[in-house]
């Protein structure tokens, strides 16, 4: 018994298939390429004796500014940590307080509000002068 079915629209739907699983595939194997992923921020944590281990545990998926503007207590910090820890950030059991007292000594509720650094003063970003400012900074009458 033949089949008169027309080729083409089988043979579309097979190399459709087979590109959206190629497509579907290619992420996982590059993330272990070795190829590196562009950098995440230019920031970096504060210095101290834990910054290293604190480095590798939490901007292997966070840009520094997302620990940079937390003002956690410690208490606090150490649900973040342990949960952390639990989706896979690298931290060695040995190294859980040291990294938990960094953390709650460098970005406690007791530490300065997070001000992101500016690439010029009098800008809102985007190269958008702020209303009520000039291009250099000074203020000028808005109308």
């Amino acid at each position: 018994m033949s089949h008169n079915r027309p080729l083409l629209p089988c043979l579309v739907v097979v190399i459709s298939t087979i590109a959206w699983i190629g497509v579907a595939g290619v992420s996982p194997f590059w993330a272990q390429s070795g190829v590196q992923a562009p950098p995440k921020a230019t920031e970096d944590l504060p210095a101290g004796p834990v910054e290293a281990k604190a480095t590798t545990a939490c901007l292997e998926c966070h840009e520094a500014r997302i620990i940079l503007q937390q003002r956690l207590s410690k208490a606090a910090w150490t649900k973040e940590v342990d949960k952390m820890t639990k989706w896979g950030a690298l931290v060695d059991p040995s190294d859980r307080d040291a990294l938990i007292d960094y953390l709650s000594k460098n970005f406690s509720p007791d530490q300065p509000a997070y001000e992101p650094p500016r690439s010029s003063q009098g800008k809102t970003g985007q190269g958008k002068v702020a209303p009520g400012k000039g291009t250099h900074g000074k203020d000028v009458a808005v109308r």
